[in-house]
């Protein structure tokens, strides 16, 4: 099999070197040392020289060297099945020939690669297939602003877009956001610590603020925010503007109810409050329509894009109605808004995602990964919960010898028995076990132990995330669920609480 075929199939790292280790010469087992010994001396250099705020590289200590689709290659050759995708800015995986046919006209084209915010073609030709993918009423009355070229200063051009067009400064988000790490993105986020932003709840079945879970649940959280804003003595102003992700994605992959979401956008459209949806990680497929506030029919104010729409490369928008763009002139700016390579790598992406229907793929792919992992839940009690819309999905791991909601743990504790149950009833089963951010980060090593690359997210770090390439295969995804299965199987020998070990898929089946 040559390196293309293996690289598209996503052949196991375990099988392959079983496989070739009995016909290898000397020179090959010399040249694999070699490498594996180059690679551990860039990662002894890697975390020598650079700083302690790197995450990812702790995680998962590979040294990309090729990657193709949603496979990458190791500079010790090993392969793996990439379920990370730049934290979901490869919609169509890694060098996709759409991107690279892209990138390279512009190359040899003779084109300025840095424009400032001029016009040229390759922009114009990005601004064309980014409003023919909008939200219907938005796409009509569209201004777009380009940005920094990351989410992060897209969120921060939002939130001066709206106190601009409000004359108000105060914002409001979510418990569980995640915005960006720079000043007034981190201040919106859940994990803020110098807090100038009102807070709201957001509706969570599994860990529900209210301990109910459902749809009584959302409607807690609706009722909540309706009264902060009405209530003349909550000490809430009446806002610049709201944000919202349709799905959270760092805070632990939680869908956003449809019906909650068209409940905030009545409230902020009947208080003349503009609402904000940050799409950076949900859009261009991703959870199954283009758009993720697509699923609720909400047509919001504002978009803040990222990720995906710089088809891998660094890219920002903003979006939003007409009769906001009050700014003057030069009111956001930034030196590298102008990314021709990015908008032509963009363009391509928007338009294949369209064209070939990847966003109905997701639906349909993800929904049939969700139903195998939650048979799978069902299995081993450490898994407290299977979430996700399209391919944007999330495994729960929590403690599996304490009951459910007991021992004081901070997590929302269904069960007191302080509580009447016929005022909170809570969910059906009693409610969500502590967290396991240990077992969750013991499943991620023995998923890349087995050629699989995931992320952890959520609470306490106790969400696996799975945020595979809209080109995944069936096999491929099969792959996914199977690698995952195991690496989970594996970690609950260890961990369980019955005492006794669970089989693993494959002792399972022989």
């Amino acid at each position: 099999m040559g390196l293309r075929e293996s690289m598209e199939t996503g052949e196991c790292t375990g099988e392959r070197e079983e496989s070739r280790a009995s016909t290898e010469t000397e020179a090959e087992i010399d040249a694999r040392a070699s490498s594996r010994r180059a690679q551990e001396g860039i990662l002894r250099r890697q975390s020598a020289r650079e700083s302690a705020a790197r995450t990812y590289a702790r995680a998962l200590p590979i040294v990309p060297v090729r990657a193709r689709g949603m496979t990458i290659e190791g500079a010790d050759g090993r392969r793996y099945l990439d379920c990370l995708s730049g934290a979901g800015t490869l919609a169509l995986g890694h060098n996709h020939p759409v991107v690279l046919e892209a990138i390279r006209k512009v190359l040899d084209s003779g084109a300025p690669l840095h424009v400032l915010d001029l016009a040229t073609p390759v922009k114009d030709a990005f601004i064309t297939e980014l409003f023919r993918t909008l939200p219907p009423g938005l796409a009509d009355r569209a201004r777009v602003q380009f940005c920094g070229p990351a989410g992060t200063d897209a969120v921060e051009a939002a939130f001066k877009l709206v106190r601009a067009a409000t004359g108000r400064a105060g914002m409001l988000a979510f418990t569980g956001a995640y915005h960006g790490m720079t000043a007034g993105s981190l201040g919106a986020s859940g994990h803020a610590t110098d807090v100038r932003v009102t807070r709201l709840p957001f509706p969570h079945d599994y860990r529900c603020p209210f301990g109910m879970g459902g749809e009584r649940g959302a409607e807690l959280a609706a009722r909540w925010t309706e009264s902060l804003l009405d209530d003349t003595k909550s000490g809430v102003p009446l806002p610049a503007g709201m944000i919202l992700e349709p799905v959270q994605g760092e805070g632990g992959v939680i869908p956003a109810p449809d019906a909650w979401l068209r409940r905030m956008r009545r409230i902020t459209e009947s208080r003349s409050i503009p609402l904000i949806a940050d799409e950076i990680q949900t859009g261009v497929g991703r959870t199954g329509m283009f758009w993720a506030v697509e699923h609720s029919g909400v047509t919001p104010d504002v978009m803040v894009m990222s990720k995906a729409i710089g088809g891998s490369l660094p890219l920002a928008v903003v979006v939003y109605r007409d009769d906001l763009d009050v700014w003057e002139p030069g009111a956001h700016a930034g030196t590298f808004r102008g990314n021709q390579l990015a908008m032509a790598a963009g363009t391509a992406t928007l338009t294949y995602v369209r064209e070939h229907g990847l966003a109905d793929r997701a639906a349909t792919l993800g929904a049939c990964m969700l139903a195998q992992l939650r048979q799978l839940a069902a299995e081993f009690p450490m898994i407290g919960d299977v979430r996700g819309r399209g391919l944007m999905i999330g495994v729960e791991l929590v403690e599996p010898g304490d009951e459910r909601g007991a021992g004081g743990a901070p997590d929302v504790a269904y069960g007191d028995p302080g509580t009447d149950p016929e005022i909170f009833p809570g969910p059906v089963g009693g409610g969500p076990r502590p967290a396991a951010p240990e077992l969750a980060a013991s499943v991620q090593r023995e998923c890349l132990r087995r050629g699989l690359i995931v992320e952890l997210g959520g609470r306490r770090a106790s969400v696996v995330r799975l945020l595979p390439p809209l080109t995944i295969s069936d096999e491929q995804a099969a792959a996914v669920v199977d690698r995952l299965a195991d690496a989970v199987a594996a970690v609950a020998r260890g961990h369980t609480d019955s005492g006794s070990p669970h089989a693993t898929p494959s002792e399972r089946a022989g």
